[in-house]
């Protein structure tokens, strides 16, 4: 068994406090309704995988005639009922403690709501809790397979010069920015290059990787990479549009900043298991800056060890 400490880490328990933060976090709010007051249909039965609070499991219920909502969390999953008690339509959300990589309900679903998102798909379980969710399903009930929320996902990745100085205190370290706030420490070197596209209805890696090229569009120091994802919680394909939600960006910084010129070539390459810590990001990352015109590249390093993958690049 994982030790308990190694859940933590990964996401397995986010405390509870953590949950009702997320209450406040009104774009995730009223994105989750929007998209499950479209994609669940009047009668339809709705499984959910992490249920938290519960509050996804309650939009759900508006229309659903059924909901079960699975948290392995023994004191989530109390606080979850008693929550669910105070809100309408929660005599249809039978909330059980069990764990959602081995839970299948006891019927056929419409709908599956899996909201173990954390950016660049790091920390939490969503690909792989997804991934073992379809093969128990289609071995017990078959196909089709249900509509899931979200739906898909696009990750991006962008070269910025961060200032990482709070008050004079300089602290070259992970940190999370606001996706609809305006970023002043941070001055973008070339636009988000997108690395991966994915849809949960379809077969899937349990990997995130890429090994591409980005063009410096702006002069500065490149000191941090920016990871952006982007969750499309519904496609509503009768208006031609998707409900979306974004991950808060995740700024990793650079052992060794280089200096960077318009035109200049930049060489990323990282290859990490979906759930990992922000570490494994960190330990696989390789970066190559080539000079607009030159053969020759700087490389960044971010361990020992990388330097017998340079031929990576």
């Amino acid at each position: 068994m994982t030790p308990l400490r190694d859940y933590a880490e990964l996401g397995q328990f986010i405390p509870l406090h953590y949950h009702y933060n997320m209450l406040n976090d009104t774009v995730r709010m009223q994105g989750f309704k929007a998209a499950l007051d479209y994609a669940v249909r009047p009668g339809a039965k709705v499984l959910e995988l992490g249920g938290g609070t519960g509050v996804l499991s309650h939009f759900a219920a508006r229309k659903a005639a059924k909901v079960w909502c699975v948290e392995r969390n023994p004191e989530l999953a109390a606080k979850a009922r008693e929550i669910l008690a105070l809100n309408p339509h929660g005599k249809k959300i039978e909330v059980v403690e069990a764990d959602a990589f081995d839970y299948l309900p006891p019927e056929p679903v419409d709908v599956v709501i899996c909201e173990m998102l954390h950016v660049a798909m790091l920390r939490e379980k969503q690909l792989t809790v997804i991934s073992a969710f379809k093969e128990r399903y289609l071995k017990k009930f078959g196909g089709p397979l249900p509509v899931f929320v979200p739906e898909a996902f696009i990750q991006a990745v962008q070269p910025v010069q961060q200032n990482f100085h709070f008050e004079e205190y300089y602290v070259p370290t992970i940190l999370f920015q606001d996706p609809v706030a305006v970023q002043d420490k941070t001055y973008e070197l070339a636009a988000p290059a997108v690395y991966q596209i994915l849809s949960y209805d379809q077969t899937y890696p349990l990997n995130c990787a890429w090994n591409g090229v980005i063009g410096i569009e702006r002069p500065g120091v490149l000191n941090a990479l920016r990871f952006v994802t982007k969750n499309i919680l519904a496609i509503v394909t009768e208006e031609q549009h998707t409900i979306d939600w974004h991950n808060q960006y995740l700024i990793v910084p650079l052992e060794e900043p280089l200096t960077v010129e318009a035109g200049d070539q930049l060489h990323i390459h990282f290859d990490y298991p979906a759930g990992a810590s922000f570490a494994a990001l960190s330990a696989s990352l390789l970066i190559a800056v080539e000079a607009q015109g030159q053969r020759e590249m700087q490389l960044n390093l971010q361990r020992p060890a990388a330097a017998q993958r340079t031929a990576a690049l």
